[in-house]
């Protein structure tokens, strides 16, 4: 494991890289966690023990204002997300043993890599959301964020999401995103895996999203939550299955 800093117009964006055994040149999935999450959670950890199994390197990344990144949770955006995103994709450009770049992402990470995919289509093989929270943007306009609500037309200038207090600014840009317009530029192969209990990210969001894709497969974990804390061997499994048959 190789741990690191990637520069994104001054702003360290903390990364992890880890490479499967025995390998000089191999494929790459840029992985992102959740809304107040980290790169060290079980659910980002398992997956990319799982890729490294299957012969993937994954560089870990966490977002602006997140784990050992820059930045502050309150003034994160959904835009600062995207431009960090797209500098960690640069950075990988850069790496010569990458033959393939792959997009995975949890949660919200699960919508940045969407986002991103639909900007970089032709740099991507496949896309992997996992328990995407994909309508933030709708739920933006309509007045409902991951169970928070206010009023659209008239944003506080704070709002307070549990223990962690937020800039209205996250929810000002996150106005602006129609997620719908990246996935239609995405035409690869999408894995999308939710749990049917999720109680964050309804699993239904999942359900409406997959159709929406060319070329996606959806798997549904049964009796799991957002975390996956009840059956992550199975998502991993899944997972390593995915990238076997690439």
């Amino acid at each position: 494991m190789e741990e690191f800093y990637v520069n994104c117009d001054g702003i360290r964006l903390h990364a992890k890289l880890d490479m499967p055994n025995g390998v000089d040149k191999c494929p790459l999935c840029i992985y992102y966690h959740g809304f107040t999450g980290h790169m060290e959670e079980d659910q980002i950890v398992g997956p990319q023990i799982a890729m490294n199994e299957a012969g993937v390197a994954v560089l870990r990344v966490e977002g602006y204002g997140h784990g050992g990144s820059d930045g502050t949770f309150r003034e994160h955006t959904l835009y600062k997300w995207i431009t960090g995103g797209l500098a960690v994709m640069d950075y990988v450009k850069t790496l010569d043993f990458v033959t393939d770049l792959y997009l995975c992402g949890h949660s919200q990470g699960g919508l940045l890599v969407m986002l991103l995919a639909g900007m970089r289509p032709d740099d991507v093989k496949a896309l992997l959301p996992l328990s995407p929270a994909w309508t933030i943007p709708e739920g933006a306009r309509n007045g409902t964020v991951l169970g928070v609500s206010f009023d659209p037309e008239h944003i506080p200038d704070t709002l307070q999401f549990e223990e962690n207090e937020l800039s209205g600014d996250y929810i000002r840009v996150a106005q602006t995103i129609h997620v719908e317009d990246e996935v239609a530029r995405y035409k690869g192969p999408v894995l999308i895996v939710h749990g049917d209990e999720d109680e964050s990210v309804a699993y239904e969001d999942s359900v409406r999203l997959a159709p929406l894709y060319r070329d996606a497969t959806f798997i549904t974990i049964h009796g799991d939550d957002h975390c996956y804390t009840r059956h992550l061997d199975r998502v991993n499994a899944v997972i390593k299955d995915f990238f076997m048959h690439r």
